[in-house]
């Protein structure tokens, strides 16, 4: 699905709008909430993106980076360098989320994989993780609220 300069416009639009409501500081407060913040941000894109949103204590959000960036049916997500940025930002919490360009939200097995690897790692380091979600052209997946956490 190509993505014309109107639609681009549009969506950047919208991350400012999101950006205005939920910013640096703000406590995430529920899921709604948290898919909010992301999906203008990853949901229509062409590519897979890996994003780590960064937590304090309090579930305030620290940053919001895209940490990994690949194909049109893959992205490779390595726990050393998500361990590294969490550190860097001192949080003590995170989410994940990343999109399938197919559309298909479902979580493949990679997914579940990846996740439970990053949960090991992290939780050496007494970070939890507090939801992982797959956006595209499908309803957004939570996997917390599928009990894959």
């Amino acid at each position: 699905m190509k993505l014309s300069v109107s639609e681009i416009n549009i969506i950047n639009q919208a991350n400012a709008i999101i950006d205005r409501k939920v910013k640096l500081g703000d406590a995430i407060i529920d899921t709604i909430q948290a898919m909010n913040l992301l999906r203008p941000r990853i949901a229509l894109l062409e590519y897979e993106v890996f994003m780590v949103v960064f937590l304090d204590s309090q579930h305030k959000v620290i940053a919001i980076e895209e940490m990994f960036r690949g194909s049109i049916s893959s992205a490779s997500v390595y726990p050393r360098e998500v361990a590294k940025a969490v550190l860097m930002h001192n949080a003590v919490a995170v989410i994940f989320a990343h999109n399938h360009p197919s559309g298909q939200t479902d979580p493949s097995l990679a997914d579940k994989d990846i996740t439970h690897a990053l949960m090991n790692a992290l939780s050496l380091f007494d970070v939890r993780v507090l939801d992982h979600f797959i956006f595209g052209a499908g309803p957004t997946v939570s996997m917390a609220e599928r009990g894959m956490l």
